[in-house]
Formats: structure tokens, sequence, C-alpha cells
């Protein structure tokens, strides 16, 4: 078994990787480098083999502590990298050599894990590397060209140091470091066309038509639940009332959703459950997402609506979505709250002034 023979070896394979790092001209060699990630690793990477787990947390978190630790003492992406496939080499390497039955599924473990680790460092190196760059800039001066400098250039440098590391051909496009990547491009390109909502919003440009809202849901519903599964998240929508209608922004309106699906992805637990639902009455109607974050601790829920508040620690973005939630919400004559459910999780809602449906079709 795998587990046991790096168990066994574990010295072995600390030693070859610190040769390796040794013999390196490029980047140039550290000793510290190889001194906190890779003995962790191994130990993290002995668990997972072991109870079967197709990746592991421990490992993730365990590989952005790296990320962040190198990227303090000056190290490049590149070496954090190489951290991490000198792993694969002189495991694979000692393996060959003493002829260890390794199985093909515990060599397809050891890959999933190595990405899995190499992903969360990149994804830390990149985010502060990308924060360097702003410190002593002044954000809060303006929402708009803070949201771009802040978020598009965080997601784009994520993106260009993922990119980096598929070129070095140690990792394949389809595991977690690909995975990164997509979703850094995908962040990117929600972010860029919010922004042009929120430009159509400030200069007070408006497109009102009528349609039905369970037509707008399922069109959301869509790309939505892709971005869910690929969290490892369930969305969940339920059926709209036939013939209930709103007179809005189309556009503007479902980027105001998409952020708060987004937002509702970003915080709740892990294999946790978000759900979209529709509620109608004569006069209104109401758009609720509920997320499973486990709630919040105390405080006003609905100063999440102030620029630049956020609602965890984890502090990527500037907490301008939630901001302009609100100024696409009620720039349709609607408006837009929140209410913690302490233990379990928020529900934003979307107060909306229902149209009666006319005679036309509507789509």
């Amino acid at each position: 078994m795998l587990h046991e023979f790096i168990a066994i070896n574990r010295e072995e394979i600390i030693r070859r990787c610190r040769a390796k790092v040794a013999t390196r001209s490029v980047p140039p060699p550290t000793e510290v480098e190889i001194d906190h990630g890779v003995p962790v690793f191994l130990d993290q990477l002995v668990d997972a083999l072991r109870l079967g787990l197709t990746s592991s947390p421990e490992i993730g978190r365990s590989a952005v502590q790296h990320g962040h630790d190198l990227r303090r003492q000056g190290f490049t992406v590149s070496q954090v990298v190489h951290d991490y496939g000198n792993v694969c080499q002189a495991v694979t390497a000692l393996a060959v050599e003493v002829h260890a039955p390794i199985s093909t599924d515990d060599f397809g473990m050891l890959n999933r894990c190595l990405d899995d680790a190499i992903a969360g460092a990149v994804t830390e190196f990149g985010r502060e590397q990308n924060q360097s760059t702003l410190d002593g800039e002044t954000v809060r001066g303006s929402e708009r060209v803070g949201f771009l400098a802040h978020e598009l250039r965080n997601w784009l440098n994520t993106a260009l140091v993922a990119f980096e590391v598929l070129k070095t051909g140690n990792v394949g496009v389809g595991g977690s470091t690909g995975t990164v990547l997509h979703r850094s491009l995908v962040g990117a390109s929600a972010l860029v066309t919010r922004s042009l909502a929120e430009v159509r919003l400030t200069q007070g440009v408006q497109n009102l038509e009528p349609f039905l809202i369970s037509s707008f849901i399922d069109e959301l519903a869509s790309a939505a639940t892709l971005e869910a599964n690929a969290k490892g998240i369930t969305l969940t929508v339920l059926p709209v009332e036939d013939g209930v209608a709103i007179e809005a922004d189309r556009q503007v309106l479902a980027e105001v959703v998409r952020n708060l699906l987004q937002n509702a992805f970003k915080f709740t637990r892990p294999r946790t459950t978000v759900t979209l639902r529709v509620g109608a009455s004569a006069e209104r109607v109401l758009i609720e997402i509920q997320d499973e974050c486990g709630g919040l601790p105390g405080g006003n829920v609905n100063e999440l609506f102030r620029p630049y508040e956020q609602r965890s620690t984890d502090r990527t973005g500037v907490g301008l979505g939630l901001a302009f939630s609100r100024l696409g919400v009620e720039a349709n004559n609607g408006r837009i709250y929140a209410r913690n459910l302490p233990n379990t999780g928020c529900v934003f809602t979307l107060d909306l002034p229902r149209l009666p449906v006319p005679a036309v079709a509507m789509v």
C-alpha cells in the first residue's frame, strides 16, 4: 500500500527532496523552502491514502500556509511548484528502485493530492502577490474603480499564476490547478458583466421590460447549477408559479441575482444546499436565496449592503457586490433585505412590485 510505503520511507523521501533542491539552479535553492511544506504534505498524504480519500482538505489548507510562507520569504511561484513536484518524483523513483508493489489507484491518488496541494499553494500565492501591489493604494475613493482595481486584478493574477503552473507540465488541466484557472476566468467574466451593469445604473440607463419570472429563473438556474456543482454544493431551485410577472431591467436584475447566488456559493458550508425560490402575492414578488453558512454572529445583517462590508473572515473581494445588488434592486423600484437564521444560514430577499399579466405574450 502506498501510504505504508511513504510512512516507512518518509525520511528517505525528504532527503531526496532536499537533494533535488540543493542541485537546482533555477529557481535558486533554499533549505527553508523544503523544511515546512514537504514533511507536512507527506504526513497528510499518508492519512489521505490510508483513509482512501479522493482529496484531503488538510492538504489544501497546509498548502495555503506553505504558499503564504514562501511568498513572505520572497520566493517565486516556480519554487512553490517545484516543492511539490519533487515529492512526486522522489516517491515514484524510490518505488521503482525497490520494486514496491504500488497500485495504479494509489498512484492516481498521489497525483490528485499533489494537484490539490499545488492548487492551494498557487491560489494563496497569487492572492497575496496581488494584495501586495494594492498596499498603499486608496480603494475607497470610488466604488466602481475599487471594485475593478481590486477584484479584477485578483481574479486575473490568480489565473495567470495557475496558467504558469500548468505550463510546467507537472499537473494536468483537468485537475485542481485547472479548476483554479477556470474559476478565476469565470469570476473575472462575471465581474466585468456586473460592472457594465453598474455603469448603466450610475448613468441612469435602463431598459425596462415586462417578463415572466419563471423564464427569468430558468435562464439563471442552468449556469448557476454548474457553478454550484463545481464547488460541491447543491443548488435547489423551487418551481415558480405560472403567470408571475414583473417590469424591470432584465439584464441588471439578472446580475443582481447572479451576484447573490455567487455570494451564497462562496459562504455556504461545504456539501450543503443553496435554495432559490420565488414567492408572490397579489402585489409583490419575492425572489429569495438561502444559504447554509451557519448564520452571522450578531449585528445588523442589513449592514452587509453597505460598501466594503464583508460577512466572514474570507476577505476575497472588497465587499462591493452586495452594495451593487442594493443599487440594482432599488433602480428597479424594489428593495433588498436579509435575515439571519442563527446556526443555519442567511436569506437574501429581492422584493419587487408584481405586474399584472397583459394580453401580449411575455418571456
